[in-house]
């Protein structure tokens, strides 16, 4: 095991999505991928029919990130795994007075992200300063919930508080787009994440997310029989 690492380990059927809040996060895998992410930096893994992958700080640094698994449909559970590292700096930013919107994924008002999704989610990071109020908007039939990185606030139509560290759940829309309203009450920072729901059964054990637990099966034979590449093929 390395030090401060998640060590070589398998994923199948689904998208790693991993924000870094601070720190350095180095990653690399047993497909020849590496790189290197610093804060503010997203990466959005398709491990698809499996890899192996490792995600460390470096030995005198540290990393603190967030990590979401986006379920993959069922027709695209096996596609070929794919990387989107996605730099903060690079990313599209829509301003507004006292807010910036950062959309990693899907888009916000006129903003969109460039980057692919295999199913629609949006992910926005929004700074917003002291006193001021933004608003996310959502397609119809999305489903999400609201991280809050730094500070606090007010929140949707009840003016819920929020502060640092706590997730707020969005009441799920249906047939109607819909929009969710933020006020600062201190300095604020925050991640904004939602998507469409599949609406397919879901069969999740140990880093395998598939649809039944005869998919599960195979994928852990598929693993013990080196179809996922070997320790290896990763030069470490």
């Amino acid at each position: 095991m390395r030090k401060g690492a998640f060590d070589y380990h398998p994923h199948r059927g689904i998208e790693t999505v991993t924000y870094v809040i601070g720190g350095i996060l180095n990653h690399s895998d047993n497909l020849d991928n590496k790189g290197q992410l610093k804060g503010g930096d997203t990466q959005w893994m398709t491990a698809g029919k499996g890899l192996l992958h490792l995600e460390e700080a470096p030995e005198d640094g540290y990393a603190h990130i967030l990590q979401l698994w986006v379920n993959l449909p069922a027709n695209k559970k096996l596609v070929t795994p794919r990387y989107q590292d996605l730099s903060h700096h690079d990313l599209p930013v829509r301003y507004e007075d006292g807010a910036e919107i950062r959309v990693i994924s899907g888009s916000s008002g006129t903003t969109k992200s460039p980057t692919a999704n295999y199913v629609p989610v949006t992910m926005v990071e929004i700074i917003l300063q002291e006193g001021h109020s933004v608003k996310q908007d959502f397609p119809a039939d999305y489903n999400g919930f609201i991280y809050i990185i730094n500070g606090s606030g007010t929140f949707g139509a009840d003016n819920r508080e929020g502060n640092a560290r706590e997730v707020l759940w969005l009441s799920p829309s249906e047939e109607f787009p819909s929009e969710v309203s933020m006020t600062a009450i201190t300095n604020l920072k925050l991640l904004v994440i939602a998507g469409r729901p599949l609406r397919e059964p879901v069969a999740a054990r140990g880093p395998f997310v598939m649809n039944t637990n005869e998919e599960l099966d195979q994928a852990f034979k598929d693993y013990r029989d080196g179809k996922f590449g070997n320790w290896e093929d990763t030069g470490g």
